[in-house]
C-alpha cells in the first residue's frame, strides 16, 4: 500500500499536468495511467512488475480508498449543479436535454439488443442488459464539462450556461435510469439477479421515499443548521474540521442510505450534494474534501478501472468492430442528438454543434456507470473494456472540437471588423 498509493498518485498527477500542457482536460490523463498500470500495458509487458506493484491482496483495500474519493466526488457533482441555470433558458434545456438522453437511449438500446447474444454475461436478463447498455450511452460528465468550459472561456457564456444546464438535467435522469437497472438486476428481497417485478417497483418506491424526503425534510433542516452554525462561528471557523466532518458524516449516511434500499450507494451521495445549501461555510468545507479526496483517493478509483479493462480481450476482429460500433453510437447519440435538438430550439449552428460536442464528453462519469454495471454482473470484461475506449476517445476529443470551433469564430470576428 504505502508503495502502490504514491505510484499511482504521483503518476496521475504526471499525467494530467501532460494533458493540461496538450490542451486536454487532467479527466483524459488520469483516465490513460488507469489504463495502462493495468493489463493492457504494465501488466502485458513486464507481468511481474504488476504484480510488484499492485499484488491482489493490497487492490481490495485500493479499491476501498478509491470509492470513498469516489463517494466525495459524487456530492461535488450534486454540489455543483446549480439548479438556476434552467431559469429563462427553459425550452432550449428541455428540448437539448431531453434529447440528448433519449436519442442515445434509443441508439444504444438497438445496439445492446444485437450485442446480447455476444456480450451479455450468464444468467443476465435482456432488459437490465439493454437498459444499461442505453444508459451508458446516454451519460454527460458533468464535473468534466465545467472543466473543459472554464478552460475554453465559456463558462460564462450562453452557450456555456446552456450546456451546463442541459448537463446537469441530462445527469439527473440517467442517474434516475441507473438506479432502476440497479433495482432490476437486484431487486428489493430478490436475492439478486433479475428477480421479481414486485422487488423492482418497492425499490422505485424507496428510491421516490429518498429523494422526496431528502429534499423537502432533509435540506430545510440542513439550510437551518448551516445558517445558524455560520451565524455563530463565522465562515473560516465553519469551514474548518467541523465542516469537513459534518459533510463527510453526510456522504456516508445518504450513501448507506439508498446502499441499504438496493440503490447504488453513489446515488446517495449525488442527492445529498445536490440538496446541500450552498453558503460560504459549505463550499469552503467541500474545497477543503475535494483537495485531498480528487487528486489522491480518485486515482485509486482510475487503476481500479484500469485493472479491470484488458485491451487483449478485444484481439479478435470481431469484437474491435463492436467497439467501433459502440463508439459510432455514442456519438452519434450525444453528438448528433444535442447538435440537432439545439438547432430545434432556435441555436445558431456553431452554437449547435459546440453544445452537442460538449454533451458527448463522458470523462469520469461514464466509468462511474461502468464500474456499477461490471459490479452488478449486468456487463462483462469484455464490453467494459470497449465502453472505457468510447468513454476515453469521447472526453479526449471535446476539448480540440470546441477549441477549434471558438478559434474559427473569433477568426471571422476578426474578419468582420477588418
Amino acid at each position: 500500500m504505502l508503495i502502490a498509493v504514491p505510484v499511482v498518485v504521483l503518476a496521475c498527477g504526471a499525467a494530467a499536468a501532460v494533458m493540461r500542457r496538450l490542451g486536454q482536460t487532467a479527466v483524459v490523463g488520469e483516465i490513460l495511467v488507469g489504463i495502462l498500470l493495468g493489463p493492457s500495458l504494465l501488466g502485458w509487458l513486464w507481468p511481474a512488475g504488476s504484480r510488484w506493484l499492485l499484488p491482489g491482496e493490497v487492490l481490495p483495500y485500493l479499491g476501498v480508498l478509491g470509492n470513498l474519493g469516489l463517494l466525495v466526488f459524487m456530492f461535488l457533482v450534486g454540489l455543483e449543479l446549480d439548479v438556476g441555470l434552467l431559469r429563462g433558458r427553459g425550452r432550449a434545456v428541455v428540448v437539448v436535454s431531453q434529447a440528448s438522453v433519449w436519442i442515445p437511449l434509443g441508439l444504444g438500446s438497438l445496439l445492446a439488443l444485437a450485442m446480447y447474444g455476444s456480450f451479455a454475461p450468464e444468467g443476465v436478463g435482456r432488459a437490465e442488459f439493454v437498459l444499461f447498455v442505453a444508459v451508458a450511452m446516454s451519460v454527460t460528465a458533468f464535473p468534466v464539462l465545467a472543466r473543459i468550459l472554464k478552460d475554453q472561456g465559456l463558462y460564462g457564456t450562453p452557450v456555456g450556461a446552456l450546456a451546463m444546464a442541459c448537463a446537469a438535467v441530462a445527469d439527473v435522469v440517467a442517474w434516475c435510469l441507473l438506479a432502476l437497472v440497479v433495482a432490476m438486476a437486484h431487486p428489493l428481497g430478490g436475492g439478486g439477479g433479475g428477480g421479481s417485478a414486485w422487488g423492482t417497483v418497492g425499490m422505485g418506491v424507496l428510491a421516490g421515499v429518498f429523494l422526496a424526503g431528502m429534499w423537502w425534510g432533509v435540506r430545510p433542516v440542513l439550510g437551518w443548521g448551516v445558517r445558524r452554525w455560520g451565524s455563530g462561528t463565522g465562515a473560516g471557523a465553519g469551514a474548518g474540521a467541523g465542516g469537513v466532518v459534518g459533510l463527510c458524516s453526510g456522504v456516508c449516511l445518504a450513501a448507506y442510505a439508498t446502499h441499504a434500499m438496493g440503490v447504488h450507494a453513489l446515488f446517495g451521495a449525488f442527492v445529498f450534494g445536490a440538496v446541500v445549501p450552498r453558503t460560504a461555510v459549505v463550499e469552503q468545507a467541500a474545497e477543503r474534501m475535494r483537495e485531498f479526496a480528487v487528486p489522491v483517493l480518485l486515482p485509486l478509483f482510475f487503476v481500479g478501472s484500469g485493472l479491470k479493462t484488458d485491451v487483449g480481450l478485444l484481439g479478435g476482429g470481431a469484437a474491435w468492430w463492436w467497439a467501433g460500433a459502440v463508439l459510432v453510437v455514442a456519438v452519434a447519440g450525444k453528438w448528433g442528438g444535442g447538435t440537432g435538438a439545439a438547432l430545434l430550439a432556435g441555436q445558431p449552428v456553431r452554437d449547435a454543434v459546440t453544445l452537442g460536442a460538449l454533451m458527448n464528453c463522458r470523462g469520469v462519469t461514464e466509468l462511474v456507470v461502468l464500474n456499477v454495471g461490471l459490479g452488478l454482473g449486468v456487463i462483462g470484461a469484455e464490453l467494459f473494456t470497449a465502453l472505457v475506449l468510447m468513454a476515453l476517445v469521447t472526453t479526449a476529443v471535446t476539448g480540440p472540437v470546441v477549441r477549434a470551433l471558438r478559434e474559427r469564430e473569433v477568426k471571422e470576428a476578426v474578419g468582420l471588423r477588418r
